[in-house]
C-alpha cells in the first residue's frame, strides 16, 4: 500500500496539538507518514513570553525542544525549514532547502503582531510574539535601565525609565505585571530608587481586559492602580519615535521602551499560498477546518491562521483554547479520512480566562460561573498550564515547568512568595544531612554489631545482631525499655514459630528510647498490612533474608546522605520506610522527626558540598541523550 504523507506546517500550540492527535491515532498506520516542518526546531509556550521579557525565568524555561515532545511518536518526522510555496495541484509543499509531497496538509504557521500601520512601531517599538522578541525586551531593558542608572540628564533620564505597554489584552497586562514585579530588582541591581521607574499601560478603549468579565476586570484594574500603574485609557497612538509616542489627542509619552501588544493578525508568510483570506491576513475555513476552495486537496488551516465563523461575525479568537480545539479538529478529520468515519464540525468549547499580572497575583473566570482573583487565579493558571503538557503526554517537560516556576525562582517572584524556592541557601543544611546520614549509619550498625564490641570486628554478627537465626524482632510489643530486653523477648517470640507465625515476628527495624516508655505511633499493624507482610514473608528463611537485607539498606542510606549522594532519592526512600515501620506497630513518635527532616533534605541539600551537584546533572545529561537523543538545531537535514 502506498505511503500517505501527511505535512503540519506550524509547531505551534495547533500544530502540536494535531500532530500529537494524528500521532496518537495512526500509529499503527505503517503506510502514514506524519511531518511537522518549522522554522524553529523547539516549541514556545506563548504563554510565558512576559515571564522571559519581563525577567522572571531564563529563555531556556519557554523552549520545548520538538524531539523530546515526539521522541516516541516514530511515525512523525521533524525538518527544520521554512515554508516558501504550496503547489495545490500537485500536491507539493516547497520549502527554503527542499520538497515535501503530501496528501493531507495542515497550515498551523499562526500570527504575528498587528501594528495597524501606526508609524514607528517597527522601527521604535517592540513586539511580544516570539520568544526572540522576548529575550530581545529582556536585554533592551536590562540595557536601558543600566544607561539611566548614570545619565545626568534629569529629563532623558526619566524617559529612558518610563515603560509603556500599548494594549490592554492578556498580553499587555501580564507584561505589564512582570515588570511590577521586576521593578524592585532592577531598582536595586543598579543603584537607583524604584520610585524613579514608571509604569503605563496605554490603550485605544476605555476599558481594559475586554475579554473578561467587567466585574473580574474592575478587580484587574484596581490592582494594577495599586501598584502604582498608569492606566491611559481612550488614548490611540499615532507615531511612534525613539524617545516618545504620540497620541491621538495630540499629547506625547516620553519613553524609550514601548511594548507593542496591541493587536493580531494571521502571519505574512501565507499570503502567498494562493488560499482565500479574510481580515487580518486570516485564512479561511469551513467548519471542518479545510482551506476554502480547496475541500477536495485536503488542505486544513488552524490556529491564529485560521478564519471560521462559528456564529456570524464572530471568528475563532486567537487563543490557545481555540489553537487546541482547531488542530484537534483537522486531525480528527484527517484520521476519519484515512480509516473511515463521519466528520467532526468544529465546536468551540471555551472553559474560560484567566490573566496573571506578576507571579502572585491575577483574575479569572471559568466556565462563566466561577470568579477567582488573586491567589487562587494564579494556582489555576498553573493547573491549567500543567494540564498541557499532560494533554500533549510530556513528563519531561512538566517536570521542567514546575521546576522552574516553583523551585527555580529567584526574588520570591512565585505563587509561594518564594518558600519554594530552591535558592535558598541550602548549605546550612548540610550538618543536618551529616548527621542525619551518621543516625542511620549507627542504628544499621547496631544491628550488626549486636552484643559484640564495636571495634573489635570479630565479634559482631552474633547474639543481638539481626544476624542470627534466633533475633528476629517481635512484630508488636508493649514498650521496651532496653535492648537486652528486647533480645530477649525476640528469642521468645521467634522460637517455634510456624510458618504462619513467621510475619507475627518479622521486623524491619527500631530505635531505642530509654528512660520513660515511648509510644508506639500503632499499637499494631493493621490487618491489610499484615496480609501483605505474608505474602511477602512466607517462612522464616524469607523473613531472615529480609531482615539482613535491611541493614545494608540502612548502611547504603547512611552513606549516601553523609556524601549527599541521590539525596532526594534516600530522603524519599526514607520517609517510605518509616511509614512502613509505622505501620509494622514497631516505630514511636519519638522517632518520628525522621520524617520531617527527610522532607528539608530533599530541596537540593545535596547539591551543597555533596556529590550530587556532579552526579545528578550528569545522569540528567546521559539519560536524557539515551531517552530523547541529542537535541539539534535543525531537524530533517540528511
Amino acid at each position: 500500500m502506498a505511503t500517505k504523507n501527511i505535512v503540519v506546517v506550524g509547531a505551534g500550540y495547533s500544530g502540536v496539538s494535531a500532530v500529537k492527535h494524528l500521532a496518537k491515532k495512526l500509529k499503527k498506520d505503517n503506510d502514514v507518514q506524519i511531518t511537522l516542518i518549522d522554522r524553529h526546531s523547539y516549541h514556545t509556550m506563548m504563554t510565558e513570553l512576559h515571564e522571559v521579557a519581563g525577567g522572571r525565568v531564563e529563555p531556556e524555561a519557554i523552549q520545548y525542544d520538538l524531539q523530546r515532545l515526539f521522541a516516541r511518536q516514530k511515525n512523525v518526522q521533524l525538518v527544520t525549514d521554512t515554508v516558501t510555496a504550496i503547489d495545490k495541484d500537485k500536491k507539493v509543499v516547497q520549502t527554503k532547502l527542499g520538497s515535501y509531497a503530501f496528501d493531507y496538509l495542515v497550515l498551523g504557521m499562526g500570527g504575528e503582531p498587528n501594528d495597524f500601520g501606526t508609524p514607528g512601531v517597527k522601527e521604535h517599538g517592540f513586539t511580544l510574539w516570539s520568544f526572540e522578541d522576548s529575550v530581545r525586551i529582556r536585554e533592551h531593558i536590562l540595557s536601558t535601565v543600566a544607561k539611566a542608572a548614570i545619565e545626568p540628564d534629569a529629563e532623558v533620564r526619566k524617559a529612558m525609565l518610563s515603560f509603556v505597554v500599548c494594549g490592554s489584552g492578556f498580553t499587555g497586562i501580564e507584561m505589564i505585571g512582570e515588570l511590577i514585579d521586576w521593578k524592585d530588582r532592577l531598582a536595586k541591581e543598579f543603584k537607583i530608587d524604584a520610585s524613579e521607574i514608571s509604569l503605563k499601560v496605554v490603550e485605544a478603549m476605555p476599558t481594559i481586559l475586554n475579554m473578561l468579565d467587567r466585574n473580574d476586570a474592575g478587580k484587574a484594574e484596581r490592582y494594577l492602580k495599586s501598584q502604582n500603574v498608569d492606566l491611559v485609557l481612550n488614548a490611540p497612538i499615532v507615531e511612534v519615535a525613539a524617545d516618545h509616542i504620540k497620541l491621538k489627542d495630540g499629547s506625547s509619552i516620553p519613553t524609550h521602551t514601548l511594548i507593542w501588544t496591541a493587536g493580531v493578525k494571521g502571519t505574512t508568510d501565507a499570503a502567498d499560498f494562493g488560499l482565500e483570506a479574510a481580515r487580518g491576513n486570516r485564512l479561511v475555513a469551513n467548519e471542518f477546518m479545510e482551506a476554502k476552495g480547496y475541500e477536495d486537496k485536503n488542505i486544513y488551516i488552524i490556529g491564529d491562521l485560521v478564519f471560521y465563523e462559528e456564529f456570524p461575525n464572530t471568528p475563532t479568537p486567537q487563543i490557545v483554547q481555540a489553537a487546541e480545539q482547531t488542530g484537534h479538529t483537522a486531525a480528527a478529520n484527517i484520521v476519519a479520512d484515512i480509516k473511515g468515519g463521519s466528520k467532526h464540525k468544529f465546536k468551540g468549547n471555551y472553559q474560560g480566562f484567566m490573566v496573571s499580572i506578576g507571579a502572585k497575583w491575577g483574575v479569572a473566570n471559568l466556565f462563566d460561573k466561577i470568579h477567582l482573583s488573586g491567589f487562587l487565579a494564579i494556582i489555576m493558571k498553573h493547573v491549567v498550564n500543567l494540564k498541557y503538557f499532560f494533554d500533549i503526554r510530556s513528563g519531561y517537560y512538566m517536570f521542567q515547568y514546575m521546576m522552574h516556576e516553583f523551585f527555580h525562582i529567584k526574588d520570591d517572584r512565585n505563587v509561594t512568595r518564594g518558600h519554594s524556592s530552591r535558592y535558598g541557601n541550602v548549605l546550612w543544611s548540610v550538618p543536618l544531612r551529616v548527621f542525619y546520614g551518621l543516625v542511620w549509619f549507627i542504628e544499621a550498625g547496631k544491628k550488626m554489631v549486636g552484643e559484640g564490641e564495636w571495634l573489635k570486628p570479630s565479634t559482631w554478627f552474633g547474639e543481638g545482631s539481626w544476624f542470627t537465626g534466633n533475633s528476629v524482632f517481635p512484630w508488636t510489643w508493649d514498650y521496651v525499655t532496653d535492648a537486652t530486653a528486647a533480645a530477649s523477648d525476640a528469642t521468645s517470640a521467634a522460637s517455634g514459630a510456624g510458618t504462619e507465625e513467621v510475619v507475627e515476628v518479622a521486623k524491619f527495624g527500631l530505635s531505642y528510647a530509654y528512660g520513660e516508655a515511648p509510644m508506639a505511633v500503632l499499637d499494631s499493624a493493621p490487618e491489610w498490612f499484615s496480609n501483605i507482610m505474608k505474602i511477602m514473608m512466607p517462612n522464616m528463611e524469607v523473613a531472615m533474608f529480609f531482615q539482613k537485607m535491611m541493614v545494608f539498606v540502612e548502611i547504603g542510606i547512611a552513606l549516601a546522605l553523609m556524601a549527599g549522594l541521590f539525596t532526594w532519592l534516600m530522603s524519599a526512600t526514607t520517609i517510605a520506610l518509616v511509614v512502613t515501620f509505622c505501620l509494622s506497630g514497631m516505630f514511636f513518635w519519638v522517632n518520628i522527626w525522621f520524617i520531617p527532616v527527610a522532607f528539608a533534605l530533599m530541596n537540593g541539600s545535596g547539591r551543597a558540598v555533596g556529590l550530587d551537584r556532579w552526579v545528578i546533572p550528569w545522569l540528567q545529561r546521559t539519560l536524557g541523550k539515551w531517552w530523547y537523543g541529542t537535541p539539534k538545531s535543525m531537524y530533517g537535514q540528511k
